[in-house]
């Protein structure tokens, strides 16, 4: 399409999905609509005795499930085997862009879902400032919100319809769903948020040390200082500047430099080890945090790799006001082990 202001031709946003799927058929071929920056898709597909199949994408997603036939679910499983159950109506996952999952198939005959994809710099353009841009990494393997079960359900009324609507009318409940499920406010509007004190900080961050090579939800760590999780999940990024699930990335990926430097493993053991998919999944979350891949990483460290461990651990330590430690020997490290 032409921008009416610059005048330039813009390239249409297509998800670049890439998944492997066995036992699903579609009842009716596949619809759907396309806005700005948002593709929806609407399926309706019958299910095999053993339908599954793996996804990833590098945008984010919305599934929601509008209808199930049958006594069993749709089960949505992530790295570390964090399994959700979807079996009724209205039922939703959010997927953040570069998480893969598998999804499975049990006593059900048949199930008819949304898929939203969306480009996350599109959304940057509608809400701008206003958008909390860590909010798009943390996934929701299942959750119910009726405001957004709403819209999801008008939403997939315009892929399903014969003579939709104006474009207008769809982004407007694109606005409204995205404003939801990322809790943007007004702009300017942010009010400051209370950090944690030092000892509950502590709690929660010797929890995710401890844990950061399994499944940790945000209740768990709600549960541990008497917080909401919403609350919490504040709370900690206004004391540390990053949410809960990047201090555990951060640590479980100190954890794999630790490994690569000390122990005589392949990079694909060390992801079966340490919760991901396969090695192609812990190169990503390598790079996001250290900002080179695990091979890159280790030829430019040379003999400074301790060092390097050290140096990212002390950032940590200092935000829990702590002395850092010497760390030339990695058994001294607290977040490592």
């Amino acid at each position: 399409m032409d921008n009416a202001i610059t005048g330039k031709r813009e390239v249409a946003f297509a998800p670049r999905m890439e998944s492997r799927i066995q036992g699903f058929s579609v009842i009716g071929g596949l619809k759907g609509h396309v806005w700005d920056g948002v593709v929806a898709d609407l399926w309706d597909v019958a299910c095999g005795e053993r339908a599954e199949g793996y996804y990833v994408s590098p945008d984010p997603r919305l599934f929601v499930a509008l209808d199930v036939d049958g006594e069993g679910a749709f089960f949505v499983e992530g790295a570390r085997g964090d399994l959700r159950r979807h079996d009724r109506a209205f039922s939703m996952a959010y997927i953040p862009a570069g998480v893969p999952i598998r999804g499975r198939v049990e006593g059900l005959r048949r199930i008819k879902h949304l898929d939203l994809h969306f480009d996350e710099a599109a959304l940057t353009r509608r809400f701008g400032g206003s958008l909390d841009s860590d909010a798009l990494h943390v996934s929701r393997f299942q959750f119910r919100d009726d405001r957004i079960a709403t819209l999801a359900g008008l939403i997939a009324a315009e892929c399903d319809s014969g003579q939709p609507m104006h474009d207008l009318y769809g982004e407007g409940l694109l606005n409204a769903l995205f404003a939801g499920l990322f809790e943007i406010g007004q702009p300017g509007g942010q009010r400051r948020r209370t950090p944690l004190s030092r000892r509950k900080l502590r709690l929660v961050t010797d929890y995710i040390d401890a844990h950061c090579l399994g499944k940790i939800r945000l209740a768990n760590l709600a549960a541990l200082i008497g917080l909401s999780e919403t609350a919490t999940s504040h709370a900690f990024k206004a004391a540390t500047g990053i949410p809960p699930h990047r201090w555990q990335m951060q640590a479980r990926v100190r954890k794999i430099q630790t490994m690569m430097v000390h122990e005589p493993v392949s990079l694909g053991d060390i992801a079966e080890a340490t919760g991901f998919f396969d090695q192609a999944h812990l190169t990503r979350v390598f790079k996001s945090i250290v900002g080179l891949t695990p091979g890159a990483w280790m030829k430019s460290a040379g003999n400074g790799r301790d060092a390097l461990i050290s140096a990212t651990s002390s950032r940590n330590v200092r935000l829990l006001g702590q002395k850092p430690t010497n760390h030339s020997n990695p058994s001294n490290d607290p977040h490592i082990s």
